[in-house]
């Protein structure tokens, strides 16, 4: 076996304990090798056999003898047969043997990795009992640490301080909420970009994955209130004070973000953890209070009394983007939090108002009947017929005195409900602008729990909802009530707590939207940011185009505290009152040198605002303020705009167009040149992801593996209800039955970049990680074959590619891995993740193990010394070359097998992660070999089908008849390799020119126009059967004739005479098909009148 003879490390140097070179294998791994192949349904790799004819040399018998032999054999068959029945009867009389329990394969302990943590991996040898299959756990183990330790996932930088000739490549990593766990969409995000920073970094770049979290403040602290209320006997944020509140959510932060980051570590995520980021660092917390301070003097941070999005669960106002709209087709009863009985909503509920001064009534309609009671006006259109006389009169409030003006506004619908329409400016966003442009009062009757306050009059203190049903029963007692209706409607929830949402006004800080999203709106449309797919460039500008000013203020006290503090004067306004008198400054120092230059002389207290900003504020400067921004440092210099952002979706307008608003405005470029959308992931039955439906997957359940039982226990463990984890477990038990097998990192990571093609949401499975895992396995054996097919002493050549000495097999491996490097390097430049791997993937399984390694067993075993050793250079090449292109998708594994090989002369790179990334090669490019060799490999193929086809197990013999020249003379010298490819039951393979006539009872296979595959078919033939099975195939092969002629004929002139040839090969291919079963079937109709 060959191996790197310095235990893989540079000659000269230590990187932990010297192991020594791995062990050769023992007679035990060679016995299995062996044997494996003798149990290969290729049989190709035994000494001694399918390695060319074992009868070559012997005497050819005459038909005669053949048939003499026949004869023998039947006989002999049929003694065997009688001898057998004998032995049975036998055995039947006898009284049954206990049957020999079988002992059941001992199942191995947990590995323990002996390397010391930060320390080159210390490899054991292939065969021991850990390392004979591929186990992830065991491949994957102690890597991680050294490449950390190592510095591999740092940037590299020029002597000078300049990135590398080749560039740089950044990507900030998306930061998760430090609020739990990491799911399957944070896997899915870490295995795409990963796969970009590895594959750049291998192609000689300056890279950084920038990592970090994000301190999420609204979800952040609901969690941790959550977790106080029901651990600490009902205990608030209030109790513990807003300090020690504080300082309890940086403890169960800092148990969390240690969580998170071992999974993204688990995950092979090559991120800079010297340059981790949080977004209350010090660092980030400074960039946020100078942008607010710069922004707010700019004029685009302003204070106003609006309306905002209230959540009475959470006591906060919430963004646009924060309020999910539920749609109802007509009265609906839905649960609201903080009530044990449904509330209906998609109804209109009617009711009169009293003429103040006369027994009229006017009769108005609203969907929210607890509003009315911050009613402050009645519209009616101007020219309605109906209302004309009440114009200037007055309603009067039927629970609260107040009289309520009743005034013409043009935008009132007439035909709509009674015409007439009830304003609550308070509470309704329409109302809003119609009580400023009719100088209405603004009543709020909310108090920030969702409870009724003194404006309510007898209602004061009573829930929202309840007051609902209140006001209703109030207004039939009275004779005001008309009834309801079903009316469809969209009802806003908070997405964090699915609370109603109310407006309410409140004084808060906005932001000026409109002159940020015009340079970001263009920035996409000049081409100086790429958005991927390019189906969300149109979602893009629509929001971007229809942007409302933003909401900075959160009621929270987690997260960014406002810099900004109100100035109170003995003879100055109220708390909050006169924005004139809010002073913003970076801290109190500047506060109050600010507010004594705007209040020369003046006495004054400062008065900080308590509430926090919005999370995605300080998330706004994360791709600049990660980099060290708004310092001047080395890698906001360098490393600045950013490379790619890979993110999901769904928080397109949530983060990425404030990144790309806040970069253009505060460092005058783009954030990054690309953002690439991943899709969201769905179950297997293709259902959003949800705690509650017990559907939602962790990655490290994949990675290591868990059991039914182990994933009930879990859903306990959270806050559902009994109802909900009955539910969530009914679906586990139909999902995984057997729990879920260990299937790694690496395989893991594959499957979701491969099901990653740009479209669709995907419908993730587990069987789906099985396979890939089956799939790490068929690379892990294959490079033991390869260490073990190498001798002792190998040293690969200093440089690969060709010698000129290679042969067909060889070549057309060769072709195959620079096509393979090329389709690879393409499709990950464009963002086609699942082309890359899908590339990738063809060329080891198809190629290199079920092709190559196949046919090099035959050439390292029965060729001359320089073939066998033409063999297995190639062999290194193929595989070296194979395990570089695999390892963006499969970090561990490739390491592992990478670290195994010999070295080039002079190769001393230290790890595969710094490895160079194959590139296509012209040298390699051979399409004369290509299709020669897909002429090997067609026949090949051809045999083993007619052998499967009529049940040949023994002395299958196979003739290749060759329709010209050049395909005779291919299948002639390759006639060794196409029966070592086509597989244990094959004798012999002869080929056959055009003009040789062939054996009657035969049946064929065509491959090409080129080659045509024949099958003998021993003893008594049934033509009549042979007709039968031959006249659908011929049927086929002259319908597809006709199609294709069909195609040929549709093609317009604009077509080039590249794709004009190919479709005239594909009709060659399929005449000369349809010309070889008529044939054939003439054949057998002769053998039918003999």
């Amino acid at each position: 076996m060959a191996v790197n003879g310095a235990s893989h490390n540079i000659p000269g140097l230590t990187t932990g304990p010297q192991s020594g070179p791995p062990p050769a294998p023992s007679d035990d791994a060679k016995a299995a090798i062996l044997g494996a192949a003798e149990s290969d349904p290729k049989g190709t790799n035994v000494p001694g056999q399918d390695g060319g004819d074992k009868d070559g040399d012997k005497k050819v018998k005459s038909e005669k003898e053949l048939a003499k032999d026949r004869a023998k054999a039947d006989k002999a068959a049929r003694f065997a047969a009688k001898q057998e029945k004998s032995k049975a009867l036998q055995a039947a009389s006898q009284p049954k043997a206990k049957k020999e329990k079988k002992e059941p394969q001992a199942k191995l302990a947990p590995y323990e990795e002996d390397t010391p943590k930060g320390q080159k991996k210390i490899l054991k040898p292939l065969d021991d009992e850990y390392h004979k299959a591929y186990i992830p756990s065991v491949v994957e183990s102690a890597w991680y640490d050294w490449w950390e330790k190592e510095g591999f996932h740092e940037p590299q930088f020029k002597e000078n301080g300049e990135v590398k000739d080749a560039g740089y490549f950044v990507i900030p990593i998306p930061p998760p909420n430090v609020t739990g766990a990491l799911h399957i969409g944070h896997a899915l995000a870490t295995a795409l970009q990963d796969a970009m920073i590895r594959w750049n970094r291998m192609k000689g770049m300056s890279v950084l994955y920038v990592p970090g979290c994000d301190h999420a403040g609204l979800s952040t602290q609901s969690v941790v209130e959550n977790m106080l209320y029901h651990r600490r006997n009902g205990t608030t944020r209030h109790d513990l004070g807003r300090e020690k509140f504080v300082e309890t959510v940086w403890e169960w932060k800092e148990e969390y973000h240690t969580k998170i980051n071992k999974v993204l570590k688990r995950l092979g995520g090559s991120m800079d953890w010297s340059r981790e980021a949080f977004t209350m660092s010090p660092t980030l917390s400074t960039a946020v209070r100078q942008t607010f301070v710069q922004l707010h003097d700019e004029g685009l941070i302003y204070r106003a009394n609006r309306l905002v999005n209230w959540c009475t669960k959470l006591t906060t106002a919430l963004s646009n983007l924060e309020v999910d709209q539920k749609e109802l087709a007509g009265s609906t009863k839905i649960d609201v939090p903080g009530y044990d009985k449904k509330i209906e909503f998609g109804s209109i509920w009617n009711f009169k108002y009293p003429i103040d001064g006369t027994d009229e009534t006017i009769e108005v309609a609203t969907t929210r009947p607890e509003t009315m009671l911050g009613d402050s006006g009645v519209a009616v259109h101007p020219q309605d017929e109906r209302y004309k006389h009440l114009l200037g009169k007055k309603v009067k409030h039927p629970f609260v005195d107040r009289l309520l003006p009743i005034f013409g506004d043009e935008t009132v619908e007439r035909e709509f409900g009674t015409g007439a329409v009830k304003i609550t400016p308070a509470h309704d966003f329409n109302d809003f602008r119609r009580g400023k442009e009719h100088n209405l009062e603004f009543i709020n009757i909310l108090n920030d729990d969702g409870t009724m306050n003194a404006n309510a009059g007898i209602f004061e203190g009573h829930k929202r909802f309840d007051v609902r049903y209140g006001v209703i029963t109030e207004l039939e007692k009275l004779g005001l009530y008309v009834g309801k209706k079903d009316n469809p409607m969209s009802i806003p929830l908070c997405s964090k707590s699915k609370d109603v949402i109310e407006p309410v006004l409140k004084p808060q800080w906005w932001m000026h939207m409109k002159p940020l999203a015009e340079p970001a709106i263009e920035a996409v449309k000049s081409g100086k940011i790429k958005l991927r797919p390019e189906s969300s460039e149109k979602t893009y500008y629509r929001w971007m185009e229809t942007i409302d000013d933003w909401c900075l203020s959160r009621q929270l006290w987690w997260g960014h505290q406002v810099p900004a503090y109100f100035v109170k004067m003995k003879d100055g306004p109220a708390y909050d009152t006169d924005a004139d008198y809010w002073i913003c400054a970076q801290d109190e120092a500047q506060a109050r040198e600010r507010a004594e230059k705007k209040f020369p002389g003046k006495e004054f207290e400062l008065e900080r605002d308590p509430d926090c900003l919005d999370t995605w504020y300080s998330s706004g400067l994360w791709p600049f303020s990660t980099l060290g921004w708004p310092d001047k440092t080395h890698d906001f210099a360098k490393l600045y705009p950013t490379s790619v952002l890979e993110t999901g979706w769904d928080i397109l307008f949530f983060w990425v167009a404030r990144m790309i608003m806040f970069g253009l405005k505060l460092t005058g470029e783009v954030p990054f040149t690309e953002v690439y959308c991943h899709s969201l992931i769905r179950d297997s039955e293709g259902r959003k992801m949800s705690k509650s439906l017990g559907n939602v997957i962790d990655p490290v359940d994949i990675m290591d593996g868990i059991t039914l039982e182990a994933l009930t226990e879990k859903l306990k463990l959270g806050n559902l209800a009994p109802k909900e984890i009955e539910r969530a477990s009914k679906w586990q038990k139909s999902a995984f039955p057997d729990g879920i097998d260990e299937c790694g990192a690496d395989a893991l990571r594959f499957s979701l970049v491969n099901y990653t093609t740009g479209g669709g949401d995907i419908a993730f499975d587990v069987k789906v990680m099985r396979s890939y895992r089956n799939f790490c396995n068929k690379i892990y054996q294959a490079t033991k074959y390869v260490l073990g097919a190498l001798p002792d002493d190998y040293t690969p050549l200093a440089q690969g590619g060709k010698t000129g000495k290679e042969s067909l097999p060889e070549r057309w491996i060769l072709h195959k891995l620079t096509h393979a490097t090329k389709k690879v390097n393409e499709a990950l430049a464009a963002r086609e993740f699942s082309q890359a791997t899908q590339a990738a993937h063809g060329y080891w399984l198809y190629e290199l193990c079920d092709v190559y390694i196949e046919n090099s067993k035959s050439i390292i075993r029965d060729g001359t010394p320089e073939e066998s050793s033409s063999a297995q250079n190639t062999l290194y090449t193929a595989l070296d070359a194979g395990l570089r292109l695999m390892h963006p998708f499969m970090p561990f594994l490739t390491e592992e097998l990478w670290q195994r090989l010999p070295r080039r002369p002079d190769d001393t790179t230290k790890s595969i992660v710094v490895a160079e990334y194959p590139v296509f090669d012209e040298q390699l490019d051979d399409d004369e070999s290509d299709r020669a060799y897909e002429l090997v490999l067609g026949c090949s193929k051809a045999i083993r089908s007619l052998l499967q086809e009529h049940g040949i197990k023994e002395d299958g013999k196979a003739l290749v008849q060759a329709s010209n020249d050049k395909a005779y003379k291919t299948a002639s010298a390759e006639a060794p390799a196409i029966k070592s490819l086509s597989g244990k039951y094959v004798s012999t393979v002869t080929v056959l020119k055009a003009s040789d006539s062939l054996p009657a009872k035969c049946s064929v296979y065509p491959v090409s126009a080129d080659v045509a595959v024949f099958l003998e078919l021993p003893g008594e033939v049934d033509a009549e059967a042979e007709i039968k099975r031959m006249k659908p195939k011929l049927t086929k092969a002259g319908d597809a004739v006709k199609e294709q002629e069909k195609l040929i004929q549709g093609l317009g002139e604009k077509v080039s005479d590249e794709v004009r040839g190919k479709e005239q090969k594909y009709l060659k291919d399929m005449m000369s098909e349809q010309r070889a079963y008529e044939e054939a079937l003439a054949r057998f109709e002769a053998m039918k009148i003999q």
